[in-house]
């Protein structure tokens, strides 16, 4: 978003990136001191929150939890007009973040209960879980409703205080979350927010904090890593993937073109596990491609406000370029477009085609880059193991998809694939009970499931005689 000058204070201008980047409002940028005193305030909490118990945390957090649900309709709304999600998919944010919320309520008991780990005749051996402290929460814009339950839910549970920051993209969703919580009178300093670009969210890392939960980009994720590592504090990352799918010889390509599709195209391409390299066996390549470049171009993209639209814009015009970037790197190096390839005429805003390429070679940005934005590089296959060499031919490992009814040979992919999750033939992995996360440079740590908590709690052993 614009950065601007308002009463000498900076402020954030959002824009709708469907309707031409026409302005929606301002959100002030948080100053150097604000900040400080935001975190101060959480470390003041802190304690308190930590020995009300954990009944009592649960109990504060259903309020927060009704007064979300009290707005729901406008947590649906708000990410369609300031980031251009469609109105299908903001009501199934929606409902995810409802489920996400409720299961770490229920569940929280069962993930942070101390666990015998020994007993005999004279003593008893116990694993206790403990909050870090005042944690620093940095989220994006791509899946604005669930990032609030994603991110600082858990933590809160667990005896924390967060201080969070939304992406200088969506700040009056940012805003708008600041108020809801407001509204459910937690103690204060217990959950806070700044506002503001990547300078702010370096300026929250450098603060007394014990611990970040950062999602976003690998470069931001690798900065934050190199400030947590001088402060010696954990760091929780959940950062970029280019995630393969393979298409065996054996898969029914009638039954997958919908679900490689929209693992490919949900939300834009703006998710950091899509599918972002299709692999496919040469015996199906013909028919797979020539099916899915039908049901691509049935698509249709335009303004989320209006009736029929089923994918939206990018997130901003930087997103746009980026792409175009991307797209004449594997233009020069001999891709072709199957489909797509450009900007939408007749329609004003962050938009771009729904892109198909093939003829891709391992130098191009489009294989060895995350591509966040609408485009699919499609490439063949004739052995097992060169699939799964291609697969892994990547510096992240977030996610991995396979197509096959053969389910030893699933089996064997599983285990051979460096991926963080992996989804044969369409299978849902992604329930509040699921921890997320990658491997390699896809990040560090695990979000949700009961997984999720313990790695925003500390581990004390307590030994007791009896």
């Amino acid at each position: 978003m614009l950065s601007a000058q308002k009463n000498e204070q900076e402020v954030l201008v959002s824009t709708n990136p469907a309707r031409g980047y026409e302005i929606l409002g301002e959100v002030y940028v948080s100053s150097s001191e604000e900040i400080q005193a935001k975190v101060s305030a959480a470390r003041k909490a802190q304690k308190e929150w930590w020995k009300m118990g954990l009944d009592a945390r649960i109990t504060h957090l259903r309020k927060l939890e009704a007064i979300f649900k009290a707005h729901r309709d406008e947590l649906i709304q708000a990410p369609i007009v300031e980031a251009g999600v469609t109105r299908d998919l903001s009501t199934g944010l929606a409902d995810s973040s409802e489920e996400s919320f409720a299961w770490n309520l229920d569940h929280a008991r069962e993930a942070l209960a101390s666990e015998t780990l020994h007993e005999d005749e004279n003593t008893i051996v116990e694993a206790v879980y403990e909050p870090y402290g005042v944690g620093a929460a940095i989220v994006p814009w791509n899946f604005l409703y669930p990032s609030v339950n994603h991110t600082v839910i858990q933590p809160l549970l667990a005896g924390n205080t967060m201080v969070m920051k939304y992406s200088e993209e969506t700040p009056l969703f940012g805003k708008f979350i600041e108020e809801l919580v407001e509204k459910a009178d937690l103690p204060e300093g217990v959950l806070t927010f700044v506002h503001g670009d990547g300078q702010v969210g370096a300026e929250l890392a450098d603060q007394d904090i014990d611990f970040i939960c950062f999602t976003g980009s690998y470069a931001t994720g690798q900065k934050l890593y190199e400030k947590a590592a001088g402060k010696f504090i954990p760091i929780i990352n959940e950062l970029g993937g280019s995630s393969p799918g393979i298409v065996f010889e054996d898969a029914d390509i009638d039954a997958i073109v919908e679900d490689i599709f929209w693992a490919r195209f949900l939300n834009t391409a703006q998710f950091c596990d899509g599918l972002k390299r299709l692999l496919v066996h040469e015996s199906l390549a013909s028919e797979l491609t020539e099916k899915l470049v039908k049901f691509t171009k049935s698509k249709v993209v335009g303004d989320p406000q209006n009736e029929g639209t089923e994918l939206g814009p990018l997130i901003a015009e930087r997103q746009v370029v980026k792409l175009e970037r991307q797209l004449e790197d594997a233009m020069n190096k001999g891709a072709n477009i199957l489909c797509g390839g450009k900007r939408p005429e007749g329609i004003k805003g962050a938009y771009f085609e729904l892109t198909l390429l093939n003829n891709i070679k391992p130098d191009m940005d489009v294989w060895h880059d995350e591509v966040f934005g609408p485009i699919l590089p499609i490439v063949t296959f004739k052995t097992y193991d060169e699939a799964i060499d291609m697969a892994n031919d990547n510096i992240y490992g977030l996610s991995a998809y396979i197509y096959t009814k053969d389910k030893e040979l699933a089996n064997k992919t599983i285990s051979d694939l460096e991926a963080g999750t992996v989804t044969v033939h369409g299978a849902n992995p992604y329930g509040p009970y699921s921890p997320f996360g990658g491997y390699k440079r896809s990040g560090l740590g695990r979000t949700g499931g009961i997984r999720g908590f313990r790695d925003v709690a500390q581990l004390k052993t307590v030994a007791r005689v009896k």
